[in-house]
């Protein structure tokens, strides 16, 4: 981030633009629970995103950001299930060890911090139009 982009709205678009990876890893999360397959490394395991903070020497300000997207090492649920057509030869099958509780509350957790920099940008707009009018 330059100098000229170390303003509010540079601040706000870079923690936007994290909330929305948050998000995203918590919508992919969500729609991979549940899913199936015949072998333990191939279950999904579920994504986080990793915040780190960036400083910018220039202005002195940091702004946190995602530094990377991270696979979790948890380890996918085996179940005894020798009827479903991807089970392997003792009829086990593994499932991705997703928490959808956790999940929903991740997403809803990332929307509100995002509604909550809307709201910080609408408040920055309405005072520097208030500023101009009274020139």
């Amino acid at each position: 981030m330059t100098v000229g982009e170390m303003t509010l709205f540079g601040v706000a678009q870079r923690a936007m633009s994290s909330q929305l990876v948050r998000m995203n890893a918590a919508a992919s999360n969500l729609a991979n629970a549940g899913s199936v397959t015949g072998t333990e490394s191939e279950a999904y395991r579920p994504i986080r995103p990793v915040f780190a903070e960036q400083y910018d020497a220039a202005t002195g300000l940091s702004t946190v950001g995602v530094s990377s997207v991270v696979r979790s090492t948890a380890a996918p649920v085996k179940q005894y299930n020798p009827q479903h057509p991807l089970a392997d030869s003792e009829g086990n099958v593994w499932t991705a060890p997703v928490d959808e509780s956790a999940e929903m509350v991740e997403m809803l957790d990332a929307s509100r911090q995002y509604q909550n920099l809307v709201e910080a940008l609408s408040t920055a707009k309405q005072l520097m139009l208030e500023t101009l009018r009274m020139k």
